[in-house]
């Protein structure tokens, strides 16, 4: 039986090399952050203190660390893997990394008369626990075969996908999935909320109808009762939905489900959320409603101290929300707006007039110029720079005349999430207290 080096102990490492440990393998472990082989080696684990002393020690090394970056540490630092794999090791990746980090390690442990395969899984937490992962595989099939044995130890089943850096594709296409789904239901659930509905008895209905996923079941009741301990972290679901976005731009693939999920889980980022669970995008979706999602008094897996900051935020939101209703709170934001007209001829003619930022609400905002315009006109708003966002095109629905200026109400077009996020924020910091 093969003498296993296992690098990387997180959410999903530790519970793998747990379950290898219980199916008899010699398993010597190693993270980089301290605090995580108390109970591995309460299991039988050998505990190494740096990575060329679980490297020289191993048949099999395998890895499961967050991100590309951590990877390159890990792998080709100064005491990194290749610098202390000995010939005739096998190497088994199993983080969410791009494709083409994957291929280069698979070229560089091949170097050093070594195997890879780069091998991530899906399950999330629950499913490395229980030791009923998938592993989605690239690299040889004579290697696949051979170590398919110690890959069951850990999961239920092993696809092989194809050459090396297919598993991660695999995995990056399967993530945006996650992502999607994650999202859709998440606003499924906030419309069904603000529509008056019980968030259980609508879960149920999810997962009866066309609906269900894999998300509602991991995903629903934890919505529900504000549960945000980590099965999958939000920050992770953004990363691999970044490796996504870069992998298709390489492929040549539209995909506007993929960047509208991608804007929502930076908002949640943006917003505090990376930590916690994916489900926390629900809290982005709570503030834009004004309400929980589900039942506040149904939260036994929450701490006192989060619902009561979630229900501050909430109330804080409606609070801020029914101030700017009651009274047209006093703006004054200096803006440039760039104003294009079609010719006859085909051609455009444009100029640049001064201009200020009145109001603002959810879709769009007032702006005020001494120069006339022409309602429907498409007008560019440049904002100062410490805003830091893009020029935002703006058509005009509405216009006032007031003390000589010109009041225009305008609907904001093509921005996306993000952006709108960007722009509220803004805009409350220079609101008066």
């Amino acid at each position: 039986m093969n003498t296993i080096g296992f690098i990387g102990l997180g959410v999903m490492g530790g519970p793998m090399a747990a379950n290898l440990l219980r199916k008899g393998y010699a398993v010597t472990v190693y993270n980089r952050t301290p605090g995580r082989t108390e109970e591995l080696e309460k299991l039988g684990a050998d505990v190494a203190a740096s990575i060329p002393e679980t490297v020289r020690s191993a048949d099999v090394v395998i890895s499961m660390i967050s991100n590309d970056q951590a990877i390159e540490q890990i792998y080709y630092g100064e005491n990194g893997v290749l610098a202390a794999l000995k010939p005739g090791t096998t190497v088994i990746d199993s983080s969410t990394i791009s494709p083409a980090l994957a291929r280069r390690l698979a070229n560089d442990v091949a170097a050093q008369f070594c195997d890879f395969m780069d091998a991530p899984v899906t399950g999330s937490k629950p499913a490395a626990i229980e030791g009923t992962l998938l592993f989605m595989v690239g690299g040889s099939k004579t290697t696949v075969a051979a170590h398919r044995e110690l890959l069951l130890a850990m999961g239920k089943e092993v696809i092989h996908v194809g050459d090396s850096g297919s598993g991660a594709v695999a995995k990056v296409a399967h993530n945006t999935i996650v992502g999607i789904n994650a999202a859709g239901l998440i606003e499924g659930m906030a419309i069904a909320a603000k529509g008056g509905l019980d968030a259980s008895s609508f879960l149920r209905i999810v997962q009866s109808g066309g609906a269900a996923s894999k998300q509602a079941d991991l995903k629903g009741n934890k919505i529900i009762d504000h549960d945000f301990s980590v099965q999958f972290s939000l920050d992770l679901m953004l990363k691999d939905l970044k490796l996504s976005a870069a992998l298709t731009d390489g492929l040549g693939v539209s995909t506007p489900m993929l960047e509208a999920a991608k804007s929502l889980f930076q908002i949640g980022q943006a917003s505090g959320y990376g930590e916690l669970d994916l489900a926390a995008l629900a809290r982005v979706y709570e503030e834009w409603i004004g309400m929980r999602i589900g039942n506040v008094a149904a939260a036994p897996s929450s701490s006192a101290e989060e619902e009561l900051a979630a229900a501050s935020s909430a109330a804080e939101y409606i609070s801020e929300k029914e101030r700017r209703k009651k009274a047209r709170l006093s703006l004054e934001i200096p803006v440039m707006l760039s104003i294009y007209q079609w010719l006859q001829e085909g051609s455009f003619s444009g100029q640049s007039l001064p201009g200020y930022i009145r109001d603002v609400s959810e879709d769009g905002l007032q702006i005020s110029s001494a120069s006339p315009l022409e309602k429907d006109m498409f007008v560019i708003v440049h904002l100062p720079p410490e805003a830091g966002l893009p020029p935002m095109t703006a058509r005009i629905i509405r216009i006032e005349k007031e003390n000589g200026m010109f009041k225009y109400g305008c609907l904001l077009t093509a921005l996306s999430l993000y952006q709108r996020i960007q722009l509220k924020e803004y805009i409350d910091s220079k609101l008066p207290d």
